[in-house]
């Protein structure tokens, strides 16, 4: 845990948030500014940084954080989906946090702005 970190504040509960699911690895919880109808936060428990410092070992995380993604919109009665990690600040990036959104319910555009 990175104690100035929010999403490690709201995965140990310091800071609340709607929360839609919760396991021993991820806390999923819904984004405070959505860009879409459904749009969900799948954040490892684990604070990691970004995408580059993920671990061979972490592949198995990353798997889990896609399939819950498809639970979340399936449960939430929506069809399709769209799933984004950035990674980097030109990426979009803005928390220090590994995060994975998932988007549903409106058209997507390609390529996304």
């Amino acid at each position: 845990m990175s104690e100035e970190c929010l999403f490690c504040k709201i995965v140990s509960g310091e800071i609340p948030a709607k929360k839609i699911m919760e396991d021993d690895d991820v806390v999923v919880f819904h984004d405070i500014a959505p860009q879409a109808p459904l749009h969900a936060l799948i954040v490892p428990r684990r604070h990691i940084r970004s995408l580059d410092e993920l671990l061979e070992s972490d592949d198995g995380l990353v798997g889990k954080m896609h399939r819950v993604a498809g639970q979340v919109v399936r449960e939430a009665g929506q069809g399709d989906y769209r799933t984004v990690f950035n990674c980097g600040e030109a990426a979009g990036q803005s928390v220090w946090h590994l995060h994975l959104h998932v988007l549903a319910g409106r058209p997507m555009k390609w390529p996304p702005g």
